[in-house]
């Protein structure tokens, strides 16, 4: 009985020792080496200053920047320690409305009344993205580009130049970083 007592007791503090601090050391040792920017968060400076995240989305409300989807994490947009989707199925009255204010409210804001993307109206499931789809963002040129008293066509070149392709080639949709673009169009003021 002492023998199995002891064994366990070895085992345990083992086990301790290579999953709570060998195996953690030598991931992030390997992170840090190989890919440093993605282990630190991808994080985005600019003039020696933390902007935010590539990976995490943020909330824009000015009629000059292009706007993220939805974040269902709480009353905090964006807040990462609430990551979630809004739990609302297709047949919830409380969704159906929610989606139907957001699309007039965005209708509001655009003289063509063109189809409003869903994306736009619609959360991801962690309320995290930091991306919105090619679509969502030429829906949303006309706005930009009024407040910022550009031409649209130049607005439309910064979205061209920021919007991703599938990754590998296959995975995923075309996708636009809304922090990157709107960074991007910053840049043009200056």
């Amino acid at each position: 009985m002492l023998t199995q007592i002891r064994i366990s007791v070895v085992m345990l503090v083992l086990m301790t020792v290579l999953t709570g601090g060998v195996y953690p050391a030598v991931v992030t040792l390997i992170a840090q080496t190989i890919f440093p920017r993605q282990a630190n968060g991808s994080l985005i400076v600019v003039d020696g200053k933390c902007v935010g995240a590539e990976l995490i989305g943020q909330q824009f409300s000015e009629p000059k920047y292009f706007w993220s989807r939805l974040s269902a994490t709480g009353p905090v947009a964006f807040n990462a320690a609430a990551s979630s989707g809004s739990n609302y199925g297709p047949m919830n009255p409380a969704l159906k409305d929610a989606v139907t204010g957001r699309i007039e409210s965005l209708r509001g804001d655009q003289s063509d009344h063109a189809k409003v993307p869903v994306d736009l109206v619609t959360s991801s499931a962690s309320g995290l993205d930091p991306h919105i789809s090619p679509a969502s963002a030429q829906f949303q040129i006309a706005r930009v580009a009024n407040a910022r008293n550009l031409e649209a066509a130049k607005v439309r070149e910064c979205v061209d130049a920021a919007t991703e392709g599938r990754q590998f080639g296959f995975l995923g949709e075309p996708r636009v970083n809304v922090l990157k673009l709107n960074l991007a169009l910053d840049s043009l003021a200056k």
